[in-house]
């Protein structure tokens, strides 16, 4: 089956050639040059991955990639000429997956897009769901529910909630969750892992003093705490 991508990027000619080269990857490649005309190919097309540029007239991509988020949990690429730490983990905060500074080489760009698909499609084959009371895993489409509300997370955030609630009372380091996750540029793996931590702790609604689901083990790493249903 042919992996759809979506890029939105207003660099007409950067697109042209990774359309040229993604179609020699069996990757069908579908171009956006502005926000609107982005959104609109995100609820028609479907696509499996989107690229996502951040300096983009009008609208750039740290805002857009904040709106995207609030109703879809695609796996997202940043693109930036830009490489600058603050603007990686920026772009993380708001829930991208990856992020890659322009230029780069295209095999590196269908390389991380072949990742984020595999990552996708084998959390989808490990159950069909997990249930903990009142949280409903589902793998079939990347979905969280607490009390029967989708909590909305991103596609890292629902990775890193499927690798502890799969292994519940098991304790992960740090370096090990990063290991499992891996794709973000290596200088931000640590403030990642925390930022990852703190939204899915947030949506999940886990009070420090009454930790429902993810606890910490000082000096140690993270252990899921949840009942199965």
């Amino acid at each position: 089956m042919t992996i759809k991508v979506l890029i939105i990027d207003d660099d007409k000619s950067l697109c042209a050639r990774l359309e040229a080269y993604f179609a020699q990857h069996d990757l069908q490649l579908i171009i956006a040059n502005s926000a609107t005309e982005g959104l609109s190919e995100l609820t028609l097309a479907q696509p499996d991955v989107l690229l996502l540029d951040v300096m983009m007239p009008q609208t750039d991509g740290f805002t857009l990639c904040k709106q995207i988020r609030l109703t879809n949990s695609i796996p997202i690429i940043m693109l930036t000429a830009r490489g600058e730490l603050s603007d990686k983990v920026l772009g993380l905060e708001l829930g991208a997956d990856d992020y890659l500074a322009k230029p780069f080489e295209p095999r590196e760009l269908v390389a991380r897009v072949q990742v984020l698909v595999r990552r996708q499609t084998l959390v989808g084959k490990v159950s069909p769901s997990l249930s903990f009371g009142e949280l409903q895993i589902s793998t079939s489409n990347h979905q969280a529910t607490l009390k029967g509300e989708d909590i909305g997370l991103t596609g890292m955030e629902f990775k890193l909630l499927h690798l502890l609630a799969s292994h519940p009372g098991e304790v992960f380091s740090r370096d090990q969750l990063l290991n499992e996750l891996k794709g973000i540029d290596a200088e931000i793996y640590s403030r990642s892992i925390d930022i990852l931590m703190s939204r899915l702790r947030q949506k999940l609604g886990d009070d420090p003093k009454h930790v429902k689901f993810i606890k910490t083990l000082r000096n140690v790493g993270y252990t899921f705490i949840g009942k199965s249903a």
